[in-house]
Formats: structure tokens, sequence, C-alpha cells
């Protein structure tokens, strides 16, 4: 019986990882990257002005 109890620690924790894993990805299907990536296009541009600029 004790063998069993330390085989199902291991158990419980993948479960338990499983689902956070799918907590913590539930809001990137709706958010795109959209933003994030205009950011960067606008920081790029920024940079380059400046180094073209000097």
């Amino acid at each position: 019986m004790a063998a069993l109890t330390w085989l199902l620690i291991p158990f419980a924790a993948a479960v338990g990882a499983g689902v956070w894993g799918s907590w913590a990805n539930r809001t990137r299907k709706a958010r795109s990257d959209g933003p994030e990536l205009d950011g960067y296009a606008r920081f790029r541009e920024a940079m380059e002005r400046t180094r073209s600029g000097t």
C-alpha cells in the first residue's frame, strides 16, 4: 500500500501540472500577438531613423 501512495504522488503532480498548463494557456487563444508585434515594428522603425540620422 505504501508503494501505491508513492506512485500516486507523481501522478497527482502530473495531473496538477496539466490542469495548470491548460489554465495558464487559456487566454493565448483569445489574444493575438498583434499589439506586441506592432509595438516592436514601431521600435525598429525608430531605431532605424536614429541610426540613419547620425
